[in-house]
């Protein structure tokens, strides 16, 4: 029978195991974390919060966020948050999610505890165990009163709500995606299985845990297989090479962005990447440069596997697979979980070759946005969720992404995939990093741009970066405008952000 709860998703891990483990501290066991489940629920019930009520989570990256997301998820609904958010920020999410309560660290300086109480919110702190293991943690009250009566006691049922989080926004408001203890389960056990995870696999996790990529693919994937996560305060690239020689892990997951920070200081760190003996190295969250793969592939002697994932379907939708099956560079694979089809704009599925709209269905797929009936009108057709992504799927059911629906690039009519561009860029010697994105045009609508960060030592490239990409794509794909920067603006995950990015760099009014 497939795991429906994240209380029974710590089944299969042996009693004294290692499960969450942390730089300089003792590893929480299996028991340890399943002992705390189910205090936390108890405790949580006391305070007056139960299941679908809503505890936001501010916490620092870590063991302690790791245990707090699956702890409380097994008896409540969680929402973490990201810590460097302002106070209008917490304002907008807490009062938009319906919060019950806050949970923050001992101690804590972030503005979410003003707002909250502000707005009324029974704020608690996350005392850690001191000397403790990775992860242990009580549950204290912040703010005074008579806790309210709990109305939904116990743990959590399957169609409980496990997690909400806010969609990016960058065009529209954000959108709340509920997911439940089926979705998260569901997609829990299909990364487990795409990466083929056993007890004595180890993640080295440097992704945030207030978003979907480090909660499933880094802790829940882990855990459902019994096998650990190492988790550490997050991403840095000066860090990351004593963190895998303390953690020992046989694998771990990243955007590209911070694959590409730690291939420009593996170099330096020879002899801890000879000895480092990774299994695989997973990337997700947004486009792997084919050139980036086979760099990490020659650094790290391992293969390197790109997924495709989003938050509407708590995270992995495709993946290529593992040796000896086939990988294709450019792709993010097959099928890894849910159905994955194309379809057109008035709702027909295309066959295999024919471009359209990235589709999926499956048990770790959202049933909806919360309260948002013109985006679920949007969003869903004849029970398939649409992407927003435009790809193509091969005869061997491999999907190329060849852009997001967004991000296409309409340039006098021609339609210009980013990614496309971007890649021809990425092949230049000169050119570490690179986004294509649209700049508005008086007169085409929209015209090409690039945002390049130019490799060490490189200087004054314009005319023939452009001449490079010239000889390689159709004139009108080609950059009219380069803009060169240091390091191009990221996101909080740490992606690149193509949309908007012209208005950032100060390009549009």
């Amino acid at each position: 029978m497939p795991t429906t709860t994240v209380a029974d998703l710590l089944g299969k891990g042996a009693a004294r195991a290692a499960a969450i483990a942390a730089p300089n501290r003792p590893a929480t066991t299996y028991d340890d974390i399943r002992t705390l489940a189910q205090t936390t629920t108890a405790h949580l019930n006391a305070l007056g919060i139960g299941r679908g009520d809503r505890v936001a989570i501010v916490l620092p990256n870590g063991p302690e966020m790791a245990a707090a997301f699956i702890a409380i998820a097994a008896g409540a609904t969680t929402a973490p948050l990201n810590p460097a958010y302002r106070a209008d920020e917490f304002r907008f999410y807490l009062e938009d999610l319906g919060a019950k309560a806050l949970l923050v660290e001992a101690g804590s300086q972030s503005p979410a505890v003003a707002v909250a109480t502000q707005l009324g919110i029974a704020t608690y702190q996350l005392i850690a165990a001191a000397d403790g293991p990775a992860g242990t943690f009580t549950i204290a009250p912040l703010t005074t009163g008579e806790p309210p009566t709990c109305r939904h006691p116990g743990p959590a049922q399957p169609d409980d709500i496990a997690l909400v989080l806010h969609t990016s926004g960058t065009t529209s408001r954000p959108k709340i995606v509920p997911l439940t203890q089926r979705n998260i389960c569901a997609s829990a056990a299909h990364i487990a299985a795409t990466l083929q995870l056993v007890p004595a696999d180890r993640c080295l996790n440097v992704m945030p845990l207030f978003h979907i990529h480090g909660l499933l693919a880094a802790v829940s994937a882990s855990l459902a297989a019994g096998a650990s996560v190492f988790c550490t305060p997050g991403f840095n690239a000066l860090r990351f090479f004593a963190w895998l020689e303390e953690a020992r892990p046989t694998w771990y997951t990243a955007v590209p962005t911070m694959h590409q920070a730690i291939l420009s200081r593996a170099g330096r760190n020879q002899g801890t990447v000879a000895a480092a003996g990774l299994r695989f190295i997973r990337s997700s969250s947004s486009s792997l440069p084919p050139q980036v793969m086979a760099a990490l592939e020659e650094t790290f002697a391992c293969p390197v596997i790109e997924s495709y994932g989003m938050t509407e379907a708590a995270h992995q939708m495709a993946s290529n697979p593992l040796p000896p099956a086939t990988r294709k560079p450019g792709t993010v694979g097959i099928a890894a979980g849910p159905e994955v089809a194309v379809m057109t704009t008035d709702g027909r599925l295309l066959a295999s070759g024919e471009t359209g709209e990235i589709v999926i269905r499956g048990p770790n797929v959202t049933a909806g946005y919360e309260a948002n009936p013109k985006a679920n009108a949007e969003g869903f057709t004849d029970g398939w969720f649409r992407t927003g992504d435009q790809g193509v799927i091969d005869a061997e059911g491999y999907l190329t992404i060849t852009g997001r629906l967004k991000e296409i690039i309409n340039r006098g009519g021609e339609k210009i995939s980013p990614r496309e561009v971007d890649e021809v860029l990425l092949d230049h010697p000169a050119v570490a990093q690179a986004v294509t994105f649209a700049l508005a045009h008086p007169k085409l609508g929209e015209e090409v741009a690039a945002a390049i960060v130019l490799a060490e030592g490189q200087t004054g490239m314009e005319t023939e970066i452009r001449e490079f990409a010239g000889r390689r794509l159709a004139d009108f794909k080609v950059p009219r405008k380069i803009v060169f920067l240091d390091e191009i603006p990221k996101g909080p995950t740490g992606k690149l952000q193509r949309i908007g990015l012209a208005k950032q760099l100060g390009l549009e009014d």
